[in-house]
């Protein structure tokens, strides 16, 4: 995989969002709650959810910062099936009035941003050579 230029710029942006993104679930939920329009006294387990999240994604992040190899390869390959199923859901939720408006059209445009940077980062890599 190339390490450099748009690919590796991209894979190490994405890599610090959800980082950021991640520890933020992970430590301070109530921060994505409010941002999402969802109180604390609606929804409990909301918290829950979101610790899950964070635990997923600071791991993923993470991966695409190994050094080159396997396991970030991996991860490069399916960044983009991730980041394009949270931006429909993010759409839906919206579409279907279970976030408020403004909160769907944020979480759609950050997900739609990480699947960009996804798809730019899988551009760099390398397909492994066929066994002649």
């Amino acid at each position: 995989m190339r390490t450099g230029g748009a690919p590796g710029f991209a894979r190490v942006a994405l890599a610090m969002i959800r980082i950021a993104n991640g520890s933020t679930a992970l430590v301070a939920p109530t921060v994505l709650t409010r941002n999402l329009g969802v109180e604390r006294a609606d929804n409990q387990a909301i918290q829950y959810v979101f610790r899950m999240f964070g635990v997923r994604t600071v791991l993923i992040g993470l991966e695409l910062l190994l050094p080159d190899g396997e396991v970030r390869a991996a991860a490069v390959r399916v960044a983009p099936v991730i980041h394009a199923s949270d931006t429909a859901s993010a759409a839906f939720a919206g579409l279907t009035r279970q976030i408020p408006a403004r909160s769907a059209v944020i979480a759609t445009s950050i997900s739609a941003l990480n699947t960009a940077l996804a798809l730019t980062a899988r551009a760099g890599l390398r397909e492994p050579e066929a066994a002649t």
